[in-house]
């Protein structure tokens, strides 16, 4: 990556990331341009009235190069792992700025954005908000903390275990929840099939469906979820299975989404 003359007080944002359009959003700014969301149409049910107007530049593998151009932006957040093959182009359409990867920790990406639109100390107030939350929840969970809460996702034509090292999986570890044992890894996700439904096992699980325009997601969750070996599970036979929203516990994977999740993981863990 080159480097860029970032401007000190940008006025024309585009953003080429889900993560970064929130990040923008919760320092106070409204972008000019944005990448779809992975789902809604085109932004996040969460995002929708906050990104009336803005033009849409594409999505994250395939940002519009000429919609940017358009809008005269004096400044361009993007991704490396996503966007690299274009940083030249977009670099000579605006000044530039990167994040290098996209991770479960997306606070590091989030102090990125922040310094790069000039708002270093209001980013870290809103992470040390973030953290607050997160310490008082652990403190006042006493023995909830030992419940052991399963992650399950859907998606075309796949079943998934959701790991540690995931947007949902750092939140609960952070607050010092319990994971059932296949789940208590440091990783991203498994894909399994049937035989290791029993995996999906806990004291309360959260699911989440990311579909297409066929809907083949919801075909995969209503196969799996009338399967005997899902209503043998205690977790349903306990009526602990809770279906969340995706944008909020795994797609978006921005600030407004973590503190959109901890209202959730409040709710149903620890009222």
């Amino acid at each position: 990556m080159g480097s860029s003359k970032v401007p000190a007080q940008p006025k024309r944002i585009v953003v080429l990331t889900n993560e970064g359009t929130e990040a923008v959003l919760a320092l106070g700014f409204k972008p000019v341009g944005a990448v779809k969301s992975w789902s809604g149409s085109p932004w996040y049910d969460h995002l929708k009235k906050d990104l009336d107007g803005v033009e849409v530049v594409g999505d994250e593998n395939q940002p519009n190069l000429e919609a940017i151009a358009k809008l005269k932006p004096d400044l361009i957040l993007g991704n490396k792992l996503r966007q690299e093959k274009v940083y030249t182009q977009l670099a000579a359409i605006a000044p530039t700025v990167f994040t290098e990867r996209l991770q479960s920790d997306w606070q590091k990406n989030f102090r990125v954005y922040a310094e790069a639109v000039s708002k270093k100390a209001e980013g870290e107030q809103l992470l040390q908000q973030y953290d607050k939350r997160i310490a008082d929840m652990k403190s006042n969970a006493g023995d909830k903390l030992h419940t052991k809460v399963s992650l399950v996702r859907f998606i075309p034509g796949k079943a998934r275990l959701y790991m540690k090292d995931t947007f949902a999986g750092l939140a609960l570890s952070k607050i010092g929840f319990k994971r059932p044992a296949a789940q208590d890894k440091d990783e991203f996700a498994a894909e399994i099939n049937k035989e290791r439904l029993p995996d999906m096992d806990g004291d309360i699980l959260f699911y989440y469906v990311w579909d297409n325009d066929k809907k083949e997601a919801s075909a995969v969750e209503k196969d799996w979820t009338s399967d005997p070996l899902w209503k043998n599970l205690n977790v349903v036979k306990n009526n602990r299975v809770v279906k969340v929203s995706d944008d909020i516990w795994n797609s978006s994977g921005g600030i407004i989404a973590a503190n959109k999740m901890l209202d959730e993981v409040d709710q149903y863990l620890l009222k």
